[in-house]
């Protein structure tokens, strides 16, 4: 596996070594349509929990049942979470691919290539996300650290998908796991190495944080594709034909 600090300066390789290289800004323009896109479908559920303490604070001034007003609301919010399940794979799809395919051959991101998991089997993409999100959920019934660990072990699920499109769901999932297994620690510390990079992005009246997520996009990029490759490296060679393992001529 590379070294932390070299997946970064891969990273910001990749990026064009400057926050203000067309590379970065691209790649800052496809994170920020993704976050709009997410947060267009949480914000009714924001809304509509303000507006659920909203409601109840007056019925209870107001002596009245509020009751159907929470129902009402809880449904609303209920479809956001729904929709943001569906939408995750599809979307996480179209943006792992756009990393991992700029990180491994160095070609300019197509920003339309962001929507490519709503039209490369986009019935697995959406299996991929949705489950994902039950499964972590459900472990995290468990206590806390079992979801944080499970969602570190499903964490490269969609860069198989887009590395190996002819996999379903399941495969996907279960690989990620098995090339997890001893790296969650390291993923989860690089994960928390961009915290001071976050904080310095917040205090830039929170602008600077765009800057952030595509230089941590595509660090994880870099993770993936290391981790891939010596998966790889350590796979055991397949066994020559007899013919290629003696230098035996056929036609003798």
């Amino acid at each position: 596996m590379v070294s932390r600090k070299q997946l970064k300066q891969n990273a910001r390789a990749q990026l064009g070594n400057g926050i203000f290289t067309s590379a970065w800004m691209t790649a800052l323009f496809v994170c920020f349509v993704v976050d709009l896109i997410f947060s267009i479908i949480t914000l009714p559920g924001s809304v509509s929990s303000i507006s659920e303490s909203i409601s109840n604070m007056q019925s209870t001034l107001e002596g009245v049942d509020a009751a159907p007003v929470s129902i009402r609301i809880s449904a609303f919010s209920g479809v956001g979470s729904i929709a943001m399940l569906l939408l995750s794979g599809p979307i996480g799809y179209g943006l792992k691919k756009l990393f991992l395919k700029q990180a491994r051959d160095g070609q300019p991101m197509v920003f339309t290539d962001l929507f490519k998991g709503f039209t490369e089997d986009l019935g697995t993409n959406v299996l991929i996300g949705l489950m994902i999100g039950i499964f972590t959920f459900l472990w995290s019934l468990l206590f806390l650290i079992p979801g944080i660990v499970k969602s570190l072990a499903y964490s490269q699920a969609l860069y198989i998908k887009a590395d190996h499109p002819e996999y379903d769901w399941k495969t996907c999932i279960n690989e990620s796991q098995r090339l997890m297994k001893g790296h969650k620690g390291e993923y989860f510390v690089l994960g928390l190495s961009f915290i001071g990079w976050y904080i310095v992005g917040a205090l830039c009246l929170g602008v600077g944080v765009l800057w952030v997520e595509p230089y941590a996009e595509a660090t994880k990029a870099h993770f993936y594709w290391s981790l891939a490759a010596a998966d790889a490296a350590a796979q055991p060679a397949p066994f020559a034909a007899p013919e290629a393992q003696w230098g035996m001529d056929e036609n003798v």
